[in-house]
């Protein structure tokens, strides 16, 4: 049974700014107009990484904050923002299960592929007390260390090798699902909308953002989404990461000599919940 702890992204932080897709700007629309942000509100961003949503949704507010328990996450976001210009988005570190933490009441929090890590009844009561009234939480369903769909000979360049890729990582790591020191067998745990609906929360409405954008990706990019992973962190490996990344970025050679790919990005579902 995992459980949280320090190590779960250790060593990702830079290979997750690298290796995974950026979120569209579509999305960014979509969430502006479904709630009608006008730049007056405040965002908190809970599970941030490296800030990817944050930075693309601080415009439409006031000021963003984001919280992550990772400190070299943290690290990366900030140094994004100032790469950027952003001036009106803050990153915190801290666990989730901190919160409220002083940072005071929100129109809307976002969890992005983070959730699911979390102490999920105890964050949800925590973050419907930080909403405004009327404010709302919004999940982001996505999957952005790879592609979908298969390679029908329409890309520009091979797909990487995703399942070759994930069968290496076996060998390496065993057959059982890594997540810090510990495993994570089944998955991503169910009964979300359980949580969320005895938390106090009204709905859900779902908004799609479509996927199917080409994306060019280069050999390192395909290493670094591989290293962005709970699953495959660099640290899991220890002194055999130097094996590893040899027989990984041979494997991709094979596929792709000049070490040129291309991916097309998935749909992105929002899940909109209200206080």
């Amino acid at each position: 049974m995992w459980s949280w702890d320090e190590t779960l992204y250790a060593g990702s932080a830079a290979h997750y700014a690298r290796g995974r897709f950026p979120y569209p700007k579509e999305l960014a629309d979509a969430l502006r107009d479904e709630l009608h942000l006008d730049g007056t509100t405040r965002l908190l961003d809970v599970g941030c990484g490296p800030g990817p949503l944050t930075l693309l949704l601080a415009p439409f507010f006031d000021r963003a904050v984001g919280v992550d328990a990772d400190a070299d996450m943290v690290a990366e976001a900030k140094r994004e923002a100032a790469r950027r210009g952003i001036q009106n988005a803050e990153f915190v570190r801290l666990r989730a299960e901190e919160l409220p933490a002083g940072l005071g009441t929100f129109r809307v929090a976002t969890f992005a592929q983070s959730f699911h890590w979390m102490d999920r009844p105890h964050v949800a009561a925590a973050v419907f007390a930080m909403l405004a009234p009327g404010g709302v939480w919004v999940h982001v369903n996505a999957t952005t260390h790879k592609g979908g769909g298969s390679d029908d000979g329409s890309l520009p360049a091979p797909a990487p090798p995703h399942r070759e890729i994930e069968e290496l990582v076996r060998t390496y790591l065993g057959p059982v699902k890594r997540a810090g020191r510990g495993v994570c067998p089944k998955g991503p745990p169910a009964g979300e909308e359980d949580v969320m609906v005895a938390a106090g929360f009204g709905g859900p409405r779902r908004v799609e953002v479509g996927g199917g954008r080409v994306l060019d990706r280069s050999e390192h990019a395909v290493v670094a989404s591989v290293y962005s992973l709970t699953s495959s962190a660099p640290h899991l490996f220890g002194e055999r990461l130097g094996a590893f990344e040899a027989e990984l970025r041979s494997l991709l050679r094979r596929t792709a000599p000049d070490g040129l790919f291309s991916e097309r990005t998935r749909e992105i579902e929002l899940v909109i919940w209200t206080r």
